[in-house]
């Protein structure tokens, strides 16, 4: 099965493309600082690892992706550097942070601060409230749309720079980004604007985009599972049958647990049908009468 993978691609010169194994040494300039740029921004260095070369970098980078370990700038190491894909770190920045970045508590608030133009307004808020409920559907959180104040996510489509230092780069590049909690912009999610967004099989389907994206805003890392929705690049996949992979679902639980639900039944007599239910949900509770 194929999920999305969200983050950012990096648009390579249209040189001719050939494995750099053929071509004599040193690389090219222009070689040298595309595989840096995308290097730099989805496997930054770490500080132990100053001294890395440009070749075990690549490395580090075709392991990730389960690619031919060869070091070298070849087809296939070029081919997945040009998928359009998500915006954050594959070696996560996260790893820096003190602790696991999640959040302290189970009730969140989203707001959405701008639109897209390219679907009506009920239909992205519809792709962002199924969006959430990927994650909500086998946790404890518990998301509510607010329209005034600070929300605990933010949500916003934007172009270019657009003031958190993570600028994007147009359309079919950088799809979209999203912050963990914890830090500045915590939880927030960016869409790029450039892009062309749908909620069918065509352009990029928002549902599934946002679904990784909410990911990130709830403290998960990229995974190199190509089956798992934080696997880094988009691919489609049914929005209708889609059911959170077996991996992300492992991963959250382990920040957040499981959703338990305990139905409650108010017990009477011998046939005669209960009149009332209690239905729990998490540390949640609601009451259905029969009627």
């Amino acid at each position: 099965m194929h999920y999305l993978l969200l983050c950012a691609l990096i648009f390579l010169p249209e040189t001719p493309a050939f494995p750099l194994q053929q071509r004599p040494q040193p690389w090219s300039t222009i070689d040298l600082e595309k595989v840096k740029v995308y290097l730099d921004k989805f496997f930054p260095i770490l500080s132990k690892t100053q001294n890395m070369s440009i070749e075990e970098r690549i490395k580090e980078m075709q392991k990730f992706f389960h690619l031919t370990v060869t070091g070298k700038l070849d087809k296939e190491t070029e081919g997945i550097m040009t998928m359009p894909r998500c915006g954050m770190p594959d070696v996560a920045e996260y790893q820096t942070f003190p602790g696991t970045p999640r959040w302290k508590k189970t009730h969140l608030t989203y707001k959405i601060l701008s639109y897209t133009q390219d679907l009506p307004r009920r239909k992205v808020e519809d792709a962002i409230r199924r969006a959430l409920m990927v994650w909500s559907d086998v946790t404890p959180l518990q998301f509510r749309k607010v329209d005034t104040g600070r929300a605990d996510i933010e949500i916003r489509f934007a172009r270019r720079e657009h003031g958190d230092g993570s600028p994007f780069d147009g359309r079919g590049r950088t799809l979209a980004h999203a912050f963990p909690p914890g830090k500045r912009n915590r939880g927030d999610a960016h869409f790029d604007d450039d892009e062309k967004w749908s909620d069918v099989n065509q352009d990029i389907n928002l549902f599934l985009v946002a679904a990784h994206e909410f990911g990130h805003s709830l403290g998960l890392t990229h995974s190199n599972d190509p089956g798992a929705l934080m696997y880094p690049y988009y691919s489609y996949q049914n929005p209708q049958t889609f059911k959170l992979p077996a991996e992300d679902k492992q991963r959250i639980q382990k920040l957040y647990g499981k959703l338990m639900i305990n139905l409650i039944f108010k017990i009477k007599p011998s046939g005669v049908q209960p009149s009332l239910s209690l239905i729990a949900r998490g540390s949640s509770c609601y009451q259905k009468e029969r009627k």
